[in-house]
């Protein structure tokens, strides 16, 4: 399969404008170009993908990257995902039957059919199935590294930056240096920030997740070369397991040679 062309001649609604134009328009010539596919945009794993691209912006628009993501949602889900994480309106194509993901053959997860159940409730069971850790190679470290820091990843909430995560009360960075330093992911650190995605999404449920049928599917990154040919490959397998390396997740791009 020559991914570069599938993408090249795939159309899909841009949230910027809500119209249907092909995902690589503008993207001709452009080196690197990140092309990221994501699972439904009230998955944690594309609230937390999006902040490690918010955090990095200034790093990777040094690089020049180029960056379409396609994800499973409506209009008005991608503009609230936008809105809450920052990602550009412009670079977000929503793919509401997953069909691109289906043509990429990326990880359907588990789709175990439970009798007397409806596509939506055997989608939930099967999630919920994923999250434990079933058909879902390495989601529960990763829900254990959230919880108990990494000396490996960078300090992700600033000194003084106040984080709201309801029902715990404002906390700011520098309180997470009472469990274990800083200048390093301390613990409970990232599992604050995911807690505060959790409630941004449990709030807004029937925005980010319009068709519960496609809770199980997974993403994949790429980028490309200016001649679209392919730099590098990720196809994720489970839940929060969007990218290769955990710690970093944007270091394949960054530290590229």
């Amino acid at each position: 399969m020559n991914i570069y062309q599938v993408l090249k001649q795939s159309q899909r609604l841009r949230i910027s404008d809500g119209q249907v134009v092909p995902i690589l328009s503008g993207c001709e010539n452009v080196n690197p170009l990140l092309v990221l596919i994501w699972s439904q945009l009230g998955d944690f794993d594309n609230l937390e993908y999006a902040w490690w691209l918010q955090r990095e912006s200034a790093k990777l628009q040094a690089l020049g990257i180029t960056i379409r993501a396609i994800a499973i949602g409506h209009h008005t889900s991608g503009e609230r995902f936008c809105e809450y994480t920052g990602f550009p309106t412009e670079s977000l194509f929503i793919d509401p039957d997953a069909k691109l993901h289906q043509e990429l053959e990326l990880y359907q997860g588990l789709t175990w059919k439970f009798p007397l159940l409806t596509k939506g409730q055997n989608a939930f069971l099967n999630l919920m199935l994923m999250c434990a850790g079933i058909g879902s190679p390495g989601t529960l470290k990763e829900v254990l590294r959230g919880y108990l820091g990494d000396k490996k990843a960078p300090q992700l909430i600033d000194e003084d930056e106040v984080i709201h995560a309801k029902p715990l009360p404002p906390l700011k960075g520098s309180f997470f240096n009472l469990a274990g330093g800083k200048g390093c992911q301390r613990p409970f650190e990232l599992a604050t920030l995911r807690l505060r995605n959790m409630i941004e999404v449990l709030s807004n449920w029937s925005t980010y997740i319009p068709n519960s049928g496609y809770l199980t599917q997974r993403g994949a990154t790429f980028l490309f070369d200016n001649q679209g040919n392919l730099l590098y490959k990720y196809c994720d397998r489970g839940i929060l397991g969007f990218a290769e390396n955990k710690s970093n997740p944007l270091s394949f791009v960054l530290n590229r040679e």
